[in-house]
Formats: C-alpha cells, structure tokens, sequence
C-alpha cells in the first residue's frame, strides 16, 4: 500500500491546527511511546484525552475505555494500537464525529483506512503526531529544521 498521501504535509498541519486528541492505548507506564506523546501533546496545550480500558487515569486526566465513552467532541483520534484493531477504532471514530485518524508508525490497516476515508475522515497513516508537531511548530521548526525529511541516516555529500 501507497502511504504517501496520508503522509502529506498539508494533511498534517491541517491535524495539527486540532486541539483536542484522543490517545487509543494511552498508558501510564513512563517507558511506553503512547505516554511520551500524550505528555508532550498535553505540554504543548493540546486537550488530551485517554482511551484505555485497563486505565482509570493518565497523565492525571480520565481514561476512557472507548472512544464512544468520550464526552464531548474530539479533533484526532491517534492510535496506539496493533493494526488488527484499527478497523473498529475507525468505526468509532466515526460514530464520535472525529476529523482525523492518526496511525502511528507500523499501525497500518488497509481496512481501517478505506472505513475511516469512506466516512468522510482524514487519515495520516506510519507518522508520530509528537515527530510531526516539532517539525511544523515545535522547536525542530523555530530552529530552521524543517527538512521535510526525518532519518538517522547523514547525508551524503554530492
């Protein structure tokens, strides 16, 4: 499958202009990549908001166990989750009125995609919502490092 338009500038920024975020699989545990991003979403004044069932708070906020659980409207639902599971959360974020799904890295469900894009979201599929949010305005931005490429590889001179 072709990512390359669910990883489009225009469609992130446009995400990133959202305030409020469901995190799907937000955790508690300090190591785990969900929570840094929830932290750093949270620290950079977006309105998080917890969905996990085996939580009964995060980052001091309320987890819910589902998405329909939720009150209130919700921007982007970003997912922590195993694929399997996205087609069901796209579903969810449908019933709830979300605008966006985020799939972070390696969360990639053809079936999820087509569900979420079929009622009317966007989706950003195989891309950090924390990565991107320093890239167009965070400190990777201010600091003049917005290549519009992110790898661990150097350049190579030419």
């Amino acid at each position: 499958m072709d990512l390359t338009p669910y990883q489009d500038p225009i469609r992130i920024q446009s995400a990133l202009a959202c305030k409020r975020v469901a995190v799907v699989g937000l955790s508690s545990n300090v190591l785990r990549a969900s929570h840094f991003v929830g932290y750093y979403l949270q620290r950079h004044g977006y309105e998080v908001v917890p969905v996990n069932p085996r939580e009964t708070e995060v980052l001091g906020l309320t987890s819910y166990p589902t998405l329909g659980d939720i009150p209130g409207k919700v921007d982007i639902v970003d997912v922590f989750r195993e694929p399997a599971a996205v087609p069901d959360i796209a579903r969810d974020a449908l019933a709830i009125g979300a605008r966006f799904l985020w799939l972070q890295y390696n969360v990639i469900s053809e079936e999820g995609i087509s569900i979420a894009e079929a009622g009317g979201m966007t989706v950003i599929a195989d891309r950090c919502i924390k990565i991107e949010h320093a890239r167009y305005r965070g400190r990777m931005y201010v600091l003049g490092f917005n290549t519009g490429e992110i790898s661990a590889r150097r350049r190579q001179a030419g």
